[in-house]
């Protein structure tokens, strides 16, 4: 039976911070760290297509990332955060194991609704927006608010011992702090009305540690080194099991993958430049509908694929009506596909 009501995208901002460091200031702090590889001026660049990417304050948190691209979402939306019946943060960072970095959002913007945190790696906004869909059509929340925040350039290693501890740490100075938001509301459910149309996610769990950050769980509870605080790659499993992957996920996606490649805006997640047109050729998917942020802004993780869509809608690439496509790819290894009618 079709739902009755389903959700609808009222709304999505972005945070990026203002602090942006380039390729070359990476690498010349990995040479002020006294590191026995430095690599050769330009090569982090040539190898990943990454510029630059977008670093926090000294002091500022995961949640405050969240906070600020809610602000802007809600206040897009004309929505008091009173209004708000869910929130949600959605990231592979967090303020604290313990409680939930919802919770730390929730207070900061003054909500007093139930607030929890969803965690799949940068497939994790993705995963939000399914669970308050599948919350909306239920009937038991009207509106909820995904929120992310984003602090991975702390992953990243700057003293290294060598050229191998390089190439392991690579993915450390690609990716970029970021805040992002989503507000999903409540609609009727009609054929060519707006809302989450489809959600469907699959997963290779015997991948999961192809690219890991190990601090903070049970594995690492007492940090004798720092070794498990920098986001480790473990070779190119992460980029091999991605690819081969995809052709199972396409036949578990089904028509969904054609309705996807004939979506007005397509936005997948980004890892690197070479990533981005491998994934346009395996997915066969059309470029002109795709839009390359990963040079400019690095891999911001959960925030990736609401980059890519404020990133549209900001350059009138979009109108009501359009469907977009959101195709996540994360470490665990999961892959999932959102259908939306703005």
């Amino acid at each position: 039976m079709s739902p009755v009501v389903r959700a609808r995208l009222a709304t999505t901002a972005v945070h990026l911070p203002s602090r942006y460091r380039t390729m070359e200031e990476a690498r010349a702090r990995i040479a002020r760290s006294g590191s026995a590889f430095v690599p050769p001026a330009g090569l982090l660049e040539d190898l990943t297509g990454v510029r630059g990417v977008h670093e926090k304050g000294e002091r500022e948190q995961a949640s405050d990332l969240a906070v600020a691209a809610a602000a802007k979402a809600l206040d897009a939306a004309g929505c008091a955060i009173g209004d708000v019946d869910l929130l949600l943060f959605t990231a592979c960072s967090q303020d604290l194991i313990e409680p939930a970095t919802a919770h730390l959002v929730a207070a900061k913007l003054g909500a007093t609704c139930p607030a929890l945190d969803v965690k799949n790696a940068c497939n994790s906004v993705l995963n939000g927006i399914e669970i308050a869909s599948a919350f909306i059509e239920a009937g038991r929340y009207g509106t909820v608010l995904i929120t992310c925040g984003e602090a991975c350039t702390l992953a990243a290693r700057w003293d290294l011992p060598s050229q191998e501890a390089f190439l392991r740490a690579m993915p450390g100075y690609t990716v970029s702090d970021a805040g992002a938001a989503l507000l999903l509301t409540a609609t009727p459910a009609t054929d060519d009305g707006p809302g989450i149309l489809k959600a469907t996610f699959g997963a290779d769990s015997t991948a999961w540690n192809a690219c890991t950050l190990a601090a903070g769980g049970t594995m690492h509870h007492r940090l004798t080194d720092l070794e498990p605080t920098y986001l480790r790659l473990n070779g190119d499993l992460l980029r091999d099991i991605v690819l081969d992957y995809l052709p199972t996920a396409l036949e578990y996606w089904g028509a969904d993958a054609e309705d996807a490649r004939r979506s007005a805006f397509i936005a997948f997640h980004q890892t690197t430049v070479a990533q981005y047109h491998e994934m346009i050729d395996k997915l066969r998917l059309p470029a002109d509908r795709c839009l390359p942020t990963v040079a400019d802004h690095g891999n911001t993780a959960s925030a990736s694929l609401p980059l890519q869509l404020v990133t549209a809608l900001e350059s009138n690439r979009l109108e009501p009506g359009d469907r977009v496509a959101l195709i996540g790819l994360a470490s665990g290894l999961s892959a999932g596909l959102v259908l939306i009618r703005l």
